[in-house]
């Protein structure tokens, strides 16, 4: 079936199109773009008046759950709520039960994807055995499988000699080592940002160097051995000037952050809630204009979503015991709106830090809607008004700090290969 897409105001940073024009779909795929008002008939018209029409959202870094923490996320409320906020492919990490260490587990994420998935899923495998950082997974049999890339996220890789060793093989299978940069000898047992704030809860703090001194490794690390960095949920200045002075030197290091860590700082966890509990925590409000300063100059390539759903018992107890985590695919790019209408980036900028950035950086042939590209796209108001309702939440995990923030912008539809969920 052929779909036109018209009167939207297309906005595709791979072809440097900012336009008012048609978009023709046929199938699950973009036959072209017209000038607007040009599009040919087609069997279904879907009109774009007063919107973004833009390539589908790609997150990175996302938690789907499944398999063994079902009664959290599983692959397919995750895929859903994932194109309700506009993303139309996810990158979910491998810390799962059992972990994605093998091919098995590969090929069942890939299958139940498959099955239950509404957008594309690609699996990023383990660094480590278990995520247990003391030995390497075979990573040429889980590329093979499927993987594209490898984290222990959730788990930092402290063997400095087995991070070296995945950045090495990086270099030779040309894919990103996604670093969850942690040092736990500085963070364990410790809940929140370390500083004025933590000392007045009562909490014990989490100090920026727990994650600034393991960015200085890796970044070191990657100049040894010339393989593909890529620094997850960067959230401290101090992290931010490391990986620009990295990015000087010409080394090959990319870098992502997540709507938390420029949205809010550390003074409203003053209530106690733990849907702002989240590793790494969040930071004071020098760190925040850091990390927005950071996305404006480019040191920081990517908006993560590191969507971590958990079940409404997880964080219904004490702060100090309660998980960490934010459930943010649904409310991601809508956060990220307040960074173009405060004016620290242009539409342009924020589509390639959410959807072509994250491909290039991981080879996905998404990101774009030219010629014979997969028909995935969405459709936002960005000027639509409405107050964020977590429990309305189609993810199992209703755990969002951002409950009842006003909202502007909206995601109207979603196409993914030429399949149309309609949100209005």
């Amino acid at each position: 079936m052929s779909i036109l897409i018209k009167n939207g105001r297309v906005i595709d940073p791979s072809q440097n199109i900012d336009a008012y024009k048609d978009v023709l779909i046929q199938g699950k795929h973009i036959i072209n773009l017209f000038p607007k008002g040009k599009g040919p008939k087609s069997a279904k018209t879907v009109d774009a008046s007063n919107c973004l029409v833009i390539p589908g959202l790609v997150d990175m870094h996302t938690h789907l759950r499944e398999p063994g923490y079902e009664y959290k996320e599983t692959i397919k409320t995750g895929t859903l709520a994932a194109v309700k906020g506009g993303f139309t492919t996810v990158c979910c990490m491998p810390n799962t039960n059992p972990v994605n260490d093998n091919i098995s587990v590969t090929e069942f994420i890939i299958e139940r994807a498959s099955k239950e998935g509404s957008c594309t899923v690609y699996p990023i495998a383990a660094v480590t055995m278990g995520q247990k950082g003391e030995a390497l997974t075979e990573l040429e049999a889980l590329l093979n499988a499927g993987c594209i890339a490898f984290s222990d996220d959730g788990r930092p890789v402290m063997n400095s000699l087995i991070m070296r060793r995945a950045l090495e093989y990086s270099k030779i299978f040309d894919v990103p080592i996604i670093s969850h940069c942690e040092d736990l000898n500085l963070s364990e047992g410790r809940v929140m940002n370390e500083g004025f704030v933590s000392t007045i809860l009562g909490l014990n703090g989490i100090p920026k160097a727990a994650e600034e001194v393991m960015v200085a490794r890796d970044i070191s690390l990657c100049e040894l051995t010339s393989g593909r960095l890529h620094i997850a949920h960067v959230s401290t200045k101090g992290s931010v000037n490391l990986i620009r002075g990295a990015k000087e030197r010409g080394l090959n290091i990319t870098a992502e952050t997540c709507p938390h860590y420029f949205s809010i700082s550390d003074e409203t966890l003053i209530s106690y809630d733990t849907n702002l509990k989240v590793n790494p925590p969040i930071r004071t409000a020098d760190d925040v204009d850091a990390i927005k300063e950071g996305l404006k100059d480019g040191t920081i390539d990517v908006i993560a979503t590191d969507h971590a759903p958990h079940h409404f018992d997880d964080k219904n107890m004490e702060f100090d015991r309660a998980a960490f985590g934010i459930s943010g695919i649904e409310s991601a790019l809508q956060l990220s709106l307040k960074l173009v209408e405060s004016g620290m980036i242009n539409l342009k900028e924020l589509v390639m830090k959410m959807s072509l950035t994250p491909c290039e950086i991981m080879k996905i042939d998404k990101g774009t809607l030219s010629e014979g590209a997969d028909a995935d796209i969405a459709i936002v108001n960005p000027e639509k008004v409405v107050t964020l309702d977590s429990s309305k939440f189609l993810s199992k995990g209703k755990n969002s700090p951002f409950n009842k923030w006003q909202m502007k912008g909206t995601v109207e539809k979603t196409i993914v290969k030429g399949k149309i969920f309609d949100w209005t």
